[in-house]
Formats: structure tokens, C-alpha cells, sequence
């Protein structure tokens, strides 16, 4: 168990043991509950710090908690009938404790930081490095603190260079200080995110780096080929990998659509005053065309279906870009790319706000009511970029369009065309009911980060 984990578990015990003398039981009864509730956080590794996100923190929480109340209740007396009392009792407690060890959870990493981070170094320089380290400045759960990343361009220790280096943040050291800087810098963690790297270059550079912290690791280079469905097995001394689509099996589909089906309620009902807000602002600015965009997009197993927006551009928008993509070279060339304009001039006052605020796409809750679309999947791909897509496309049909989805929660217009149907495609192939719940509160997050940002301008 590590220091954290320990305060963790402090923390949490004395918050369970307080909730469960609200129970109306015995004191053998409790006491027995506080034991199975000790084992099921133990059992689901909740203390030895392997959640890098506090999603999946969330998802060990779910797991041990669903467990302690499936077993609790083989442990109710059912002499009298249906213990009612005991058995609310035991809802609340395992709300109020969820609660409870979620806010312990979120803020005893902000409150040890400075005890319990790993100072890290990272190994490249270039865009995937990039990622990674604003992946652990905005993430503290993972407790990464870099202070700073290697250049091993241009080194004679390795045979090829393999990245474009960016200007970064933190310090760029070369190569060759490598153990001066893990000395000075009291390095524990090093993160290799040279992704292109060849196997002799990783072979030499782990033989060097192996001795000299406690932790490595390296994002690998895969190609679509694993996913997180992927298995590692043992084949008689063999390292052997067998992939996965993952497939949506009937149970989660059915569970995915009342999902849907209870998710698209009142996102409909918020339509009601957004429609009006829309209608009104329009009108406002000389504008008299229908509110709703209707147009087709590809669905499940490629059947095409009519998707609802509300109308955030000008009634005569296709023509307009037409025109601007004959008379502008550079507007020509980034739609061609992107398939859409950063600083698009065709976009109504009403449809600025609603693309700002992320509530465009709000008439697809419609879609998701109807069955066209889910909450959470692909992008809603047109007609006219299937050739465009490749063999993606067989990936993106593999599930329903989504309101939201990788796209949207990973740089939406930030990133090209291609990098959407890689996302797109990361996304069927690594399916679970979890992924969704995530997708949707890092929506969620991304609406609300963005109300606050708006508002402090």
C-alpha cells in the first residue's frame, strides 16, 4: 500500500464506520458490514495507486461498492420478510459513502501533491511528448510532475532520428546529460514517448535507462492493432497478443439504448426554450428561414438517416461557400483538409453562441430518442466523405453516430479529418458502457469549462 493509499483508506474507514452507525442493526451486523466493506476496497486494488485517471478511480469505487452491497444483502436477516429499513438504509449509506470517498479521492491529491508526486522525465521531444505531458499537467490523479524532456535527436547513441522536436514548455536536455539531469532533477518516473522509435534504439535505450529509476514506461508504437480489449498471454514462454473489435454485446446494447432512451428525455425538454431563444434571434437579425438544419448523414451499417441541428449558419451557406472557395486559395485548401472553416463567415449571430456553447447539435436528442443516433459514438459522417474515410468507414458504421463522442472531447475543431476518423475508430474498438459514462461527463466538463471561460473574458 503507498503513503496515499494509506491516507486513503484512514480517511474512508472513519467515514464509513460514522455512516454505518445510522443503520438499524446490531452491532455484530455492523461490525461485520465494516469488515466486508474493508476486504471489497482491497479486493478491487483501490489502494496501490493504479488508477491514472480518476475515471478509473470512479470505476474501481463502482466495482467495490456493487460488491458490498450484493453481498450485504445475503447478510440481512429475512426471518420477518423484506428488511424495507435495513435495506434503505443500506442505499443511503452506500450513496453518502460513494459521495464521501469520491470528494476524499479528488482532494487527497491535491492536498499530498507534494509528497506523494513522482518526478518524471520524459524521452522525446516531438507532438506525441506533447500530448503526454499535457495529458499529466491537466491530469494530477496520474501524480506525474515532468520537469522536463529529452532530446535524443541528433545523438550517436542511437541509430535514426525519429521525431520532429516542438518548442516546449519545460526544459529540452540533450541526450547525453541523461543521468546528470535524473540526478539533479531527482527523477523517479521516466515516461519514453518516442512511439517510432526502432527495436534495437528501445532495446539500448532501456539497458541504459533500466538502473537508474525505479519506474519506465513508453507509449508503444501499435498501429490500430491493440486496443484496450487486446489480451497479453503466456504461450509456453511466448509473449502473445490476441486483439479485439470490441464488439457491443446484446446486453450493453440494450443497456446503451434506455441509456439513450433516458438521456434523450430531457435534453428534449431543454429544446423548448432554446428553440425559442433561437427563433427570436433570428428573426431579430432579418432572418426568417426555418430554425432546424435537416440533412443526411451516415448511420449504423451505413444506412443514412435525417439529422436535426438547428440552422447555425446563413439560409444561402452553400452557396456562399462555393464562392469563397473559388475566389480564396487558403479557404479552399483547409476545408478540403478539414472538411469545415476555423473562422467560418457563413455562421449566424444565434449560431455562434450555440457553436460556443456546444448546444448546436441539441435537435439530436431527437436522433437519439427516434434510435438514428446514441449519445455517445462516431461522428455523424455525410454522404459525400465516405471515399474520403477508407477502410475507417467499416469502423465508424460498426455503431450508431453519436451526439458526442472522441471527436468532441479530444479537440473537436482542433483536430483534422483524419485524426477524427482515427479517434472514431479508437472508439468501436475499444467499446464498454464505462467509456461511454466517461465520454459523457468529460462532455459534460468540457460544456461547463467553457461557460467559465466565456464568463471571465
Amino acid at each position: 500500500m503507498t503513503q496515499l493509499g494509506f491516507v486513503k483508506m484512514t480517511l474512508e474507514l472513519l467515514l464509513t464506520s460514522i455512516l454505518m452507525l445510522l443503520i438499524p442493526a446490531t452491532e455484530g451486523l455492523r461490525l461485520r458490514f465494516i469488515i466486508l466493506w474493508v476486504i471489497m476496497q482491497f479486493w478491487s486494488g483501490r489502494y496501490k495507486h493504479k488508477a491514472l485517471l480518476f475515471s478509473d478511480e470512479m470505476l474501481l469505487l463502482v466495482k467495490s461498492f456493487g460488491g458490498f452491497f450484493l453481498i450485504s444483502m445475503l447478510m440481512l436477516d429475512y426471518s420477518y420478510g423484506f428488511p424495507w429499513q435495513q435495506f434503505g438504509s443500506l442505499i443511503l449509506l452506500i450513496i453518502a459513502d460513494l459521495a464521501g470517498c469520491l470528494f476524499i479521492n479528488r482532494w487527497a491529491h491535491i492536498w499530498l501533491w507534494d509528497r506523494v508526486k513522482h518526478n518524471a522525465l520524459i524521452i522525446g521531444a516531438g507532438p506525441t511528448a506533447t500530448q503526454l505531458f499535457n495529458v499529466c499537467k491537466t491530469n494530477r490523479f496520474s501524480l506525474m510532475d515532468v520537469k522536463g524532456f529529452i532530446n535524443c535527436n541528433d545523438d550517436p547513441f542511437f541509430l535514426h532520428n525519429y521525431q520532429e522536436i516542438e518548442e516546449q514548455e519545460m526544459p529540452i536536455w540533450k541526450f547525453k546529460d541523461i543521468e546528470k539531469v535524473i540526478h539533479d532533477q531527482n527523477i523517479d518516473s521516466i515516461l519514453i514517448a518516442i512511439p517510432a522509435m526502432g527495436r534495437t534504439d528501445m532495446k539500448r535505450l532501456h539497458n541504459r535507462i533500466s538502473n537508474l529509476v525505479d519506474n519506465i514506461q513508453f507509449l508503444p508504437r501499435v498501429d490500430g492493432q491493440i486496443n484496450f480489449a487486446s489480451k497479453i498471454n503466456d504461450f509456453d514462454g511466448l509473449l502473445m497478443i490476441s486483439t479485439s473489435t470490441g464488439e457491443i454485446r446484446p446486453l450493453e446494447q440494450l443497456l446503451k439504448r434506455l441509456m439513450d432512451i433516458l438521456g434523450s428525455i430531457p435534453g428534449m425538454l431543454v429544446l423548448i426554450p432554446l428553440t425559442a431563444y433561437v427563433a427570436i434571434s433570428n428573426r431579430r437579425n432579418g432572418d426568417t428561414d426555418p430554425i432546424f438544419f435537416v440533412q443526411e448523414r451516415i448511420g449504423k451499417d451505413g444506412k443514412l438517416f435525417k439529422m436535426y441541428k438547428y440552422r447555425s449558419m446563413i439560409p444561402n451557406a452553400e452557396q456562399v461557400l462555393k464562392e469563397l472557395m473559388e475566389t480564396d486559395e487558403n479557404i479552399r485548401k483547409e476545408y478540403r483538409e478539414n472538411k469545415k472553416l476555423r473562422n467560418d463567415p457563413r455562421i449566424t449571430k444565434a449560431g455562434k453562441f450555440l457553436r460556443e456553447k456546444s448546444l448546436d447539435e441539441f435537435p439530436q436528442f431527437i436522433n437519439v430518442f427516434k434510435g438514428d443516433m446514441s449519445l455517445v459514438g462516431p461522428r455523424p459522417y455525410l454522404p459525400g466523405e465516405r471515399e474520403d474515410m477508407g477502410d475507417i468507414y467499416e469502423d465508424v458504421i460498426g455503431t450508431k453516430p453519436g451526439i458526442t463522442g472522441m471527436w468532441q472531447t479530444h479537440g473537436r475543431s482542433d483536430v483534422t479529418f483524419e485524426e477524427r476518423l482515427d479517434l472514431d475508430s479508437f472508439y468501436f474498438r475499444n467499446y464498454s458502457l464505462w467509456l461511454d459514462m466517461t465520454l459523457l461527463l468529460r462532455t459534460a466538463k468540457t460544456i461547463f469549462s467553457k461557460g467559465k471561460n466565456n464568463g471571465a473574458k
